[in-house]
C-alpha cells in the first residue's frame, strides 16, 4: 500500500476516529524526459529571477499575490499559519445526502481512509456500517495544503473512501453549449434507448488503455533496435443521413456482439397511427341533370 499522505481524524458529533489518508488511484501514464537534440543532455527546469537572470534557491523564494500589474502583496508562512482553519487536523462530517444528489462533475480525487491505531477500529467500523445501512454518503469538510475543501465519504468493500469535491463556484455553467432545438420523433428516441440497453455494461468491462500499451510497445521496440510496427489507420465514421436506419443497424450490431438475437427488436416501439380507410365509398356529389319532359 502507498504511504499515508495525511494523518488526522474523522469527527461526527463527539466521536473522533483517527485515520490515515492514502491515495486510492495512481497515474499510469507513460512519462517522457526532455533532452537536448544536439548531445542528448537532459533539459531541466530551473527557477530563475527575471530581473537579474540568476538561479534562485528554494530558501530564497517568497510567496505573493498580484493585486495589480507589478504590485505584489507578500504572504509569508507565518501569515498562512495564522489564518483560522477549524478543520486543519480533522475531516468533519456535516451530514448525509443521497448519492444521486451529488453532481458527478463535482467529484475529484479519491482517497482511502485507514483506521490509525487500535482505538480507531471500533468507531471506524461503526461509521462504515452506519453509512452502509443509510445508503447515503456523508458530506465532509476538511483542510489540506493550505485550503479548505469539501468532499463525501462512502463505502467501498470494507473501507471508507473520501471523494474530494469541487466547490459550487468552481463548476462552469454549460449555458450556450447545447445545439438549437430540433424535432425528434418518438420512434427515434425509443430506438436510441433500445440501442443503449442493447449495448449493456460493455462500457466498463475489461477496458484498457490502448494508447499506453502502444506507447510501451513503441519504447520496447526502439530500445531493442527494432522498427516499431505501423499503426492501423483509424476508421472514420461517415455522417449519418438516415438516423433510424443507423439506429436499427447499431442495435443489431450491439446484440450480435453480445451473442443475442441480432435482429433489431422494433415490436415495443410506438407504431405510427395509420389513417383508417372508409368501408364505404363516399357518395357521388356531382349534380345530375333532370330528365327532359316528354
Amino acid at each position: 500500500m502507498p504511504h499515508a499522505i495525511w494523518n488526522g481524524a474523522v469527527t461526527f458529533g463527539l466521536i473522533s476516529i483517527p485515520v490515515a489518508v492514502l491515495a486510492a488511484t495512481e497515474d499510469r501514464s507513460v512519462r517522457f524526459h526532455q533532452y537536448h537534440l544536439a548531445d542528448f543532455g537532459r533539459v531541466r527546469t530551473r527557477k530563475v529571477c527575471e530581473l537579474d537572470n540568476e538561479e534562485v534557491r528554494a530558501d530564497q523564494i517568497g510567496r505573493g499575490y498580484e493585486i495589480a500589474k507589478d504590485t505584489l502583496v507578500e504572504v509569508t508562512d507565518a501569515d498562512l499559519q495564522a489564518v483560522p482553519l477549524p478543520t486543519a487536523r480533522a475531516i468533519e462530517i456535516l451530514g448525509t445526502v443521497p448519492a444521486a444528489s451529488i453532481d458527478p462533475l463535482r467529484l475529484a480525487t479519491g482517497y482511502y481512509l485507514a483506521a490509525h491505531g487500535a482505538l480507531a477500529a471500533k468507531p471506524y467500523t461503526l461509521l462504515r456500517q452506519a453509512l452502509e445501512r443509510s445508503a447515503k454518503v456523508a458530506v465532509v469538510q476538511y483542510a489540506w495544503s493550505g485550503r479548505e475543501r469539501i468532499g463525501v465519504l462512502r463505502v467501498k468493500e470494507n473501507a471508507i473512501v473520501l471523494m474530494g469535491m469541487r466547490w459550487d463556484d468552481e463548476i462552469r455553467s454549460p449555458e450556450g453549449l447545447a445545439p438549437p432545438l430540433v424535432a425528434l420523433g418518438d420512434d427515434e428516441v425509443e430506438a436510441a434507448l433500445e440501442l443503449l440497453e442493447a449495448m449493456g455494461a460493455e462500457g466498463l468491462r475489461d477496458q484498457r488503455d490502448h494508447y499506453r500499451e502502444a506507447l510501451e510497445a513503441l519504447i520496447t521496440a526502439k530500445a531493442a533496435g527494432q522498427r516499431p510496427a505501423p499503426a492501423d489507420e483509424p476508421t472514420l465514421t461517415a455522417p449519418v443521413v438516415d438516423l433510424m436506419a443507423a439506429l436499427d443497424a447499431s442495435v443489431a450490431a450491439a446484440r450480435k456482439h453480445r451473442g443475442a438475437d441480432p435482429k433489431p427488436a422494433t415490436t415495443n416501439r410506438r407504431q405510427p397511427r395509420q389513417k383508417a380507410r372508409a368501408d364505404k365509398t363516399a357518395p357521388d356529389k356531382t349534380p345530375r341533370r333532370s330528365p327532359r319532359s316528354a
